[in-house]
């Protein structure tokens, strides 16, 4: 039953960039109606300064490719795991764009998952990566946003929703994409050096985490704009019940970091942009009469390229 509890306390170490669930996300429904706001702008930069919008055309369709590689390393008292996600790739579809009242809404897809296999690799590991990556092929969603970018509402189709597709790896690569790809842009005016914050509160597992992505405009030419992102992540200390495995779960420590850089076009579905960072969760885990502390440290790079102007 340890060995379960420990599997879960895994699973809760989403990777970095972990901004929201694939379901109607409240905060951005709330703050695009006026109620509240999630992005504070914490300079405006230099003058001359403007409003930053997306300007999506009816029928834009928007391709990319994005790769992302994680180790992960479990440690308790008497045993450490080393789990490494090799490199994939995923080539995603974005659109076609249709105009709606309050924004534009659109298709996401994922038309093919390719794993990185190294020369050399034991055909038969190999044939099992190239499997592993396969059954993200066609899971995707649709989304609306506003001309900000905050997401009005999001669902997820058939496939994305299949028990196949680990909850942890799916979480990560969605928000990877919503914290890189399509960046919340502030109400007010900006130029050059502006720097705004989006924060929310994300439950995963029943656990409360912090979230705080900062955004600095780097350089803006015509319609794209240069951005530095980080990325921070704070749990306090928590616990959570899982009554079905009669097991529950403390957070002694839940913090991760990112930092990257995005090339982002307003007219645009993707975005070019690349990250890394690394997380540390410290866990304690009990089941029955049995209790172990487990260190997680994980380390990951998120790269994505807008591969439409190649096509």
């Amino acid at each position: 039953m340890i060995r379960t509890a420990i599997v879960r306390g895994l699973i809760l170490t989403t990777a970095l960039l972990l901004l929201t669930n694939c379901k109607k996300d409240e905060s951005s429904a709330t703050a695009a109606s006026g109620a509240t706001d999630p992005v504070v702008l914490l300079d405006a930069g230099a003058e001359p300064r403007a409003p930053l919008r997306y300007k999506i055309a009816d029928g834009t369709t928007t391709k990319s490719n994005m790769d992302f590689t994680i180790a992960t390393l479990a440690t308790t008292s008497d045993k450490a795991a080393l789990s490494v996600v090799p490199g994939v790739r995923l080539h995603i579809v974005s659109g076609p764009a249709m105009a709606t009242e309050n924004g534009v809404k659109f298709e996401v897809n994922i038309a093919k998952a390719e794993a990185a296999v190294p020369e050399g690799l034991d055909p038969k590991v190999a044939e099992e990566l190239r499997q592993s990556a396969s059954i993200l092929d066609d899971a995707g969603g649709t989304v609306e946003m506003d001309d900000r970018g905050l997401t009005l509402a999001a669902e997820l189709n058939d496939k994305a929703k299949s028990p196949d597709i680990p909850l942890r790896l799916l979480t990560m690569i969605v928000n990877a994409r919503t914290t890189l790809s399509r960046v919340v842009l502030p109400a007010a005016p900006v130029g050059l050096g502006a720097r705004w914050e989006a924060r929310k509160e994300i439950t995963l597992y029943g656990f409360k985490i912090q979230q705080v992505d900062t955004y600095t405009l780097v350089e803006k030419v015509g319609d794209e704009i240069k951005l530095n992102v980080t990325v921070t992540q704070n749990a306090l200390p928590q616990s959570v019940e899982f009554p079905d495995e009669e097991v529950s779960i403390a957070v002694e420590q839940m913090n991760a970091y990112a930092r990257g850089e995005i090339i982002l076009n307003l007219n645009a579905l993707e975005s070019d942009a690349a990250a890394a960072g690394e997380a540390t969760d410290k866990l304690v885990v009990t089941s029955g009469s049995e209790t172990k502390k487990i260190e997680v440290n994980e380390a990951f790079e998120i790269r994505m390229t807008n591969t439409t102007a190649f096509e």
